[in-house]
């Protein structure tokens, strides 16, 4: 749930922090998407002299939020946080220490470690036939056990899973695993995954441990999979987002922050291309590149079963920052992707409402859709399986919702998903509540009518955190209530 009205999230712009850094004396550096400054909590408080040149920077300072994370301890919070941890230091008051972890975290590490201790090495299970036919049922047979064994990929024989640890990149403790298993779908076959802990605090870059503090270079993936493939193919260093092509969680930048050039390889399709884009403007446009996928650059994984030359690839990669004017020229590969995939273009389609895709042909960002009918025509009741609909297809979605209150709405979109009155069978809350609760999807907490301003700063926010490609306002009348005067409505 994103910051009720009370007190949403005072932003704050980078000349302030700047000045502030200044005025308190903290030296820092201008990174691609973070300030870099001496940390507030490593080493005995009363030994600490004030920070010099040679003090290690391992505190990130978000250059959009403002919010803060030491990759020595990490300790990490808001702007407001940072501020103060300063004034404490003023009054020689030590800060916590950053490792206390809530109950449902440290049960989240204890379920993922039962797991990971259970799993067996992939490269190393009972039999090599069982190892073969384990690879061949993921598509990974060219990938060796000397990359299994470096990336430390486990198997899980009672779900059928592959397991790839969360390690600290701190101190090599387990964080948290990642379970990826096949499941048939009609003749596709679809990949499932599930995290622990939830996915919400799932902020894993897969790989991140095996990188050196000396690599400038970095190639991102939206697959572990694909970081297997690459690394093996090519030797680069490589790191597998998350949620793949669905978000780029702000809390991982600083972990990016040492490479000065970062490739952008998040799969096949039009919207992993979209999102490329979109990830490249929140590391900063001018140090990242971007592999157009195509029929000769499909995903590393697949291009590595094709037998494809994947340093090709890579050099091959676009810069993400367009000059203000172009040619023709430079559009023409652009064009000709959008004339193959003419389908993807038109958008995210609907799985639920056949008819509507013939309307609207499919959900594409930056257009807005109005609509419109009587009180209790069931505008709301549709707009929420519309947008459940997308949801479902890994669509980011924010709901704002000042009619009627986010918890009426979440019990019409969780029977909608559940697809059944949950009223007559309780005993199935927790099983539907918990597959939901995995969707991208959020409430901002206004109710009724609002300044237009918060809701858009909200909006904005939700934007960059959490990667959003579709909002709903349900409806503009209340929010906007009924004394403004037509012409500002």
């Amino acid at each position: 749930v994103l910051p009720s009205p009370e007190g949403p999230v005072p932003s704050v712009s980078i000349t302030e922090i700047r000045q502030y850094l200044r005025a308190q004396g903290i030296p820092f550096n201008d990174g691609y998407s973070c300030l870099h400054t001496p940390s507030l909590f490593t080493g005995r408080w009363e030994d600490q002299p004030a920070p010099s040149a040679s003090t290690p920077y391992t505190l990130f300072i978000d250059k959009t939020t403002g919010s803060f994370l030491c990759t020595a301890t990490l300790a990490e919070g808001t702007w407001q946080d940072f501020q103060a941890h300063v004034e404490l230091r003023h009054r020689g008051i030590p800060p916590d220490s950053a490792e206390e972890l809530e109950e449902d975290e440290r049960q989240a590490r204890e379920d993922a470690r039962c797991i990971w201790d259970r799993a067996l090495p992939l490269w190393d299970l009972l039999d090599e036939d069982e190892t073969n036919k384990t690879k061949a049922m993921f598509g990974i047979s060219l990938v060796t056990d000397a990359t299994l064994k470096r990336f430390g990929v486990r198997y899980l024989r009672t779900a059928k899973s592959l397991v790839f640890p969360w390690f600290s990149p701190r101190n090599a403790t387990l964080k948290g695993v990642k379970l990826a298993r096949m499941e048939k779908k009609g003749d596709a076959v679809a990949y499932v995954e599930e995290t622990l802990p939830r996915f919400d605090s799932y902020h894993n870059l897969f790989g991140l441990p095996l990188i050196s503090r000396r690599d400038t270079e970095l190639v991102i993936t939206g697959w572990e999979l694909d970081t297997l493939a690459l690394h093996q193919a090519t030797g680069v260093a490589s790191v597998a987002l998350p949620r793949g092509a669905t978000c780029l969680p702000p809390a991982l930048l600083p972990y990016l922050e040492q490479f000065k050039r970062i490739t952008l390889w998040l799969g096949e399709d039009l919207r992993s291309w979209e999102a490329a884009k979109l990830f490249a403007r929140k590391l900063n446009v001018k140090r990242c590149s971007l592999v157009r996928p195509g029929d000769l650059q499909p995903r590393p994984i697949e291009a590595l079963n094709r037998g494809l030359n994947l340093t090709k690839i890579l050099r091959a990669a676009l810069p993400a920052s367009h000059k203000s004017i172009v040619s023709f020229r430079q559009l023409r590969e652009e064009v000709f992707g959008e004339l193959v995939n003419t389908e993807q273009v038109a958008g995210v389609k609907w799985i639920r409402f056949p008819e509507l895709n013939k309307l609207l042909k499919g959900h594409r960002k930056g257009e807005l859709t109005v609509f419109t009918g009587p009180t209790g025509s069931g505008k709301t009741t549709f707009i929420s399986e519309y947008a459940l609909d997308l949801c479902m297809q890994g669509v980011c979605t924010l709901w704002g919702s000042f009619e009627i209150n986010n918890i009426r709405l979440a019990k019409i979109m969780l029977t909608q998903f559940a697809g059944q009155r949950l009223e007559d069978q309780l005993e199935l809350f927790d099983e539907w509540a918990d597959r939901f609760e995995d969707l991208p999807l959020y409430f901002m907490t206004f109710h009724g009518q609002q300044n237009i301003k918060t809701v858009i700063d909200t909006m904005q926010h939700a934007v960059y955190m959490y990667d959003i490609t579709h909002v709903v306002i349900d409806n503009l009348q209340f929010m906007m209530g009924h004394e403004h005067p037509s012409v500002d409505r």
